[in-house]
C-alpha cells in the first residue's frame, strides 16, 4: 500500500474492483454469486475507510516523530507489533463477511481454489526458491533493497553492504515457508469442506474461520513457530542496523515519505466524506 503517494490513492479508490478480481481469480464465482460478493466487498471498504484509515494515519504520524531517532531491535519489533495490531480489525471484519459467502460455495469452486493454490506455490517457488543459491540470494537482496529505498531513498555502497550481509546471514528458509503455506492451504480446504458438509450456521462458520486464521498466524507446528520467532527477532535487528546506518538526509526523506502517505490516507478519508456533499465540487 505504501508504494507512493498517487499509487496509494489510486490503489485504495480502485480497491473494491481489485479485490473482486483477486477473489474471483481464486474462487471463480458464478454469475448468481457475483452481486452478493461485490456488495460484500463494497461494505468492507466503506467500513474500512470510515473506521480504520484514521488509525493508520495516526500510526504514520507517530512514526514521523520517531524516524529521526536511533532505532533498537526491541523498538523495531514494537513497531512491528503495532502494525499487526492496527491491521487485525480489518482482517477480523473480512472473516465475518467471508462467513456469509461460504454456504454458496460448491465443490467445483473448491477444486478451482485448490488449483489456484498450486499455481500460487509455483509463483512463490520462482520468486523465492531459485535452484541456484547465488541467484536466490541476489533476488532476496534486491527485494530488501527495493523496500528500504522506498523509505530512505537511494542507499550508498556501505548501506547496501549492510543489507547484503544481513540477508546472507538471515535464518529465512523459503522451503520451510512454502511447506507451511501448503499446510495452510490444506487446512483452508478441509475447513471449508467441513463447514459445507455440516451446513454450519453463521456463528459456527465465523468461529471456524477465526480458528483457521489463528492457525495461519500461529502455526500448530512448534518447530515452525520457533523459526518464526527467530526470523522476526533477526529482522528487527537488521532493520535497526540499517536505520542506524542512514544519514540525517535519508531520515528526513523517510519522514517526508511517511508524511506523504499520511496525507494520502487523509485525502482518501476526506474524499469519502465530501462525496455526498453537494458543495464538495462547487469550486
Amino acid at each position: 500500500m505504501l508504494g507512493g503517494c498517487s499509487a496509494l490513492r489510486v490503489a485504495y479508490n480502485t480497491g473494491p474492483q481489485l479485490a473482486w478480481w483477486w477473489l474471483d481469480g481464486y474462487v471463480d464465482f458464478s454469475r448468481e454469486q457475483t452481486p452478493q460478493v461485490k456488495a460484500s466487498i463494497d461494505r468492507w471498504f466503506e467500513w474500512h475507510r470510515q473506521t480504520q484509515l484514521p488509525g493508520y494515519a495516526a500510526l504514520l504520524a507517530s512514526a514521523q516523530a520517531q524516524v529521526a531517532e536511533p532505532l533498537t531491535p526491541a523498538l523495531a519489533c514494537q513497531w512491528n507489533g503495532r502494525l499487526a495490531d492496527a491491521l487485525a480489525p480489518a482482517f477480523a471484519r473480512a472473516l465475518e463477511q467471508a462467513a456469509d459467502l461460504v454456504p454458496g460455495l460448491g465443490e467445483a469452486q473448491l477444486r478451482h481454489l485448490e488449483g489456484r493454490y498450486v499455481k500460487a506455490l509455483d509463483e512463490m517457488r520462482d520468486e523465492y526458491l531459485q535452484s541456484d543459491a547465488a541467484e536466490r540470494l541476489a533476488a532476496s537482496v534486491k527485494r530488501t533493497l527495493t523496500r528500504a529505498e522506498q523509505i530512505y531513498g537511494r542507499l550508498d555502497d556501505a548501506q547496501r553492504k549492510v543489507i547484503a550481509d544481513g540477508v546472507a546471514a538471515s535464518p529465512f528458509d523459503p522451503q520451510g515457508w512454502m511447506e507451511e503455506r501448503k499446510r495452510r492451504q490444506r487446512d483452508t480446504l478441509i475447513t471449508l469442506r467441513r463447514l459445507l458438509a455440516e451446513r454450519a450456521d453463521r456463528d459456527r462458520r465465523i468461529a471456524a474461520l477465526r480458528a483457521l486464521a489463528d492457525r495461519s498466524q500461529r502455526s500448530p507446528d512448534p518447530t515452525y513457530r520457533a523459526y518464526q520467532q527467530r526470523l522476526t527477532d533477526y529482522n528487527c535487528a537488521l532493520v535497526a542496523r540499517l536505520h542506524n546506518a542512514t544519514t540525517l538526509a535519508q531520515r528526513q526523506r523517510a519522514r517526508a515519505n511517511l508524511k506523504e502517505w499520511e496525507d494520502d490516507l487523509r485525502a482518501v478519508m476526506a474524499g469519502a466524506t465530501g462525496a455526498g456533499d453537494p458543495a464538495a465540487g462547487s469550486n
